[in-house]
């Protein structure tokens, strides 16, 4: 498994993160132990969590996920031997369970979440440590359509900088980085921390799949090139759609049938079913499973530092670290590409 440096940071990842919002949901604390084994004998050391996880959010989970990874790094003793990240929820009030459904990212809220995700974890120090989605009014989860009637109260950038400085400082954080964020957004991270000396973000956790490639475009790819931050491409399998299991059996256990069909509509788009059922088609006709031709690609593009993969069972998790050794062929990214110019990012 190839590892890399992580954006213009010292962290050497591998390029395969192990995603663990299923832990606490859709997996026990005994499954979520066996996946973190297995990945690590695999050569994956990036694990990454959410104070929010496991998903779908609710006040009764909230906080397995870090707990699971917790107890695991007790046992096991292999701290030293994982990159370890996690994130902030940004404002919700909708998560009332979160802070009183005051999360944002200032002093208190940041300091609060920090101490909490440590105390789960059973650790000392977060190796990334991310900001789950803005402060400010942004159109994220599916809504691309900015509306500046959204507006709201918002933490300074340069504010939540200094707070994150201030624990790096103290050894609590290592690095941090940011999610679901637009190219304004990582260029305003990027010139406060230059003017005013505080710590760089160094990557980016955006959604990045067959469906969803607006990372490809200069608001965003070229952006994080010029400035050293790396992609951390989540969602891959657009929550299972690009395994064509739903297409295959629409009643097919996952994400998209146990959880409320408006959850996260962006996956049960028309466009998005219909772009899925192509790729299917495509894969099975070079000799590969949905499952592996989705990940490939994402696993070989320039610009991916890592990509985050889930699983709910270890057969799954082999499947996917499996594709890492899938070498596209030319005429295969082309007619991946066809297809993506006659349905353009219909899960974005």
């Amino acid at each position: 498994m190839q590892k890399i440096k992580l954006g213009s940071s010292s962290l050497e990842v591998s390029k395969i993160c192990l995603g663990t919002m299923t832990f606490g949901e859709q997996n026990s604390e005994a499954e979520a132990h066996s996946q973190l084994d297995y990945a690590l004998e695999r050569g994956v050391n990036f694990i990454d969590t959410a104070e929010m996880y496991p998903v779908m959010a609710s006040a009764a989970t909230q906080g397995s996920t870090e707990r699971y990874i917790g107890s695991w790094l007790r046992q096991s003793g292999k701290r030293d031997q994982v990159v370890l990240a996690s994130k902030i929820a940004g404002p919700n009030s909708r998560m009332h369970w979160i802070r009183d459904g005051k999360s944002n990212h200032d002093a208190l809220n940041i300091r609060t979440a920090v101490e909490d995700s440590l105390r789960r974890l059973q650790t000392d120090h977060i190796d990334l440590y991310q900001l789950h989605w803005p402060s400010r009014n942004l159109p994220i989860f599916g809504n691309n359509s900015y509306d500046p009637q959204q507006e709201r109260e918002a933490v300074a950038i340069e504010d939540t900088l200094a707070v994150l400085g201030k624990l790096i400082d103290e050894g609590k954080i290592g690095h941090i980085g940011v999610s679901n964020e637009s190219s304004w957004g990582v260029s305003e991270y990027i010139k406060q921390a230059e003017m005013k000396g505080l710590p760089r973000i160094v990557s980016i956790q955006n959604l990045y799949n067959l469906t969803a490639r607006h990372f490809e475009t200069s608001l965003l790819d070229e952006t994080c090139h010029r400035d050293k931050v790396g992609l951390l491409a989540y969602s891959p399998l657009a929550f299972g759609q690009l395994t064509a299991k739903y297409i295959d059996d629409p009643q097919a256990r996952g994400r998209l049938t146990i959880f409320p069909p408006g959850w996260s509509p962006r996956y049960i788009r028309p466009a998005t079913i219909e772009a899925a059922r192509q790729y299917a088609e495509l894969a099975r006709a070079h000799g590969l499973t949905p499952t592996q031709l989705a990940l490939a690609w994402c696993y070989t593009r320039w610009f991916v530092a890592s990509t985050i993969i889930g699983a709910t069972s270890l057969e799954q998790l082999q499947h996917n670290i499996d594709a890492y050794d899938i070498t596209l062929s030319p005429e295969l990214v082309a007619a991946v590409d066809a297809i993506h110019a006659s349905i353009t990012n219909p899960g974005q």
